[in-house]
């Protein structure tokens, strides 16, 4: 059984820790974002994980002791939950780790008293990418419904030089 916890926020001190969830998050999107950004564009890095960790935004997902999943929660300033960055390890996809990610998320914020949980998707407009067309669908199919669509180079101007294509920023909201 997959076991979710928050990292201790002590734990953003620990070198070795850091660098495998950065290197679990980085290969997950290396992979899931294939073709959407230009080469050697990382999705995050240490020192930001470090960041998230000691703010106790980031989550494990453990089996055993391997390290098999991640995502980042956290709490935004108009009283919505969000949750990003999920991960799961490529050798236990298909066992439910994103989805028991996703769970642990949605009942983070329910204990935080939020009503909505909120995700953002990159997602390409000329072209179908097979790991986004599997999100967007994946998310719709529990629960999550879009509520905002933007061009990510207007949404994001200091990041759109990074992108190898157009695409779309939408961000889904699921009532909980």
């Amino acid at each position: 059984m997959v076991d979710i916890s928050l990292a201790a926020a002590g734990s953003a001190g620990d070198t070795a820790f850091i660098a495998e969830v950065t290197a679990l998050v980085n290969d997950v999107y290396a992979t899931g974002e294939k073709g959407i950004w230009r080469d050697e564009t990382a999705r995050t890095d240490t020192a930001e994980i470090a960041a998230f960790v000691r703010a106790g935004e980031i989550a494990v997902a453990r089996l055993g002791t391997e390290l098999v999943g991640s995502v980042r929660v956290q709490r935004l300033p108009d009283g919505i939950g969000e949750f990003g960055m999920l991960a799961a390890h490529p050798r236990h996809r298909g066992t439910g780790v994103g989805r028991d990610l996703v769970a642990f998320a949605e009942g983070w914020a329910r204990d935080q008293g939020l009503g909505v949980m909120q995700l953002e998707l990159l997602y390409p407009t000329e072209w179908q990418h097979p790991v986004k067309s599997f999100l967007r669908e994946w998310y719709t199919r529990i629960g999550y419904r879009i509520v905002h669509k933007a061009d990510f180079a207007e949404a994001y101007p200091a990041l759109a030089p990074k992108v190898a294509t157009p695409c779309d920023f939408l961000v889904f909201h699921k009532a909980l």
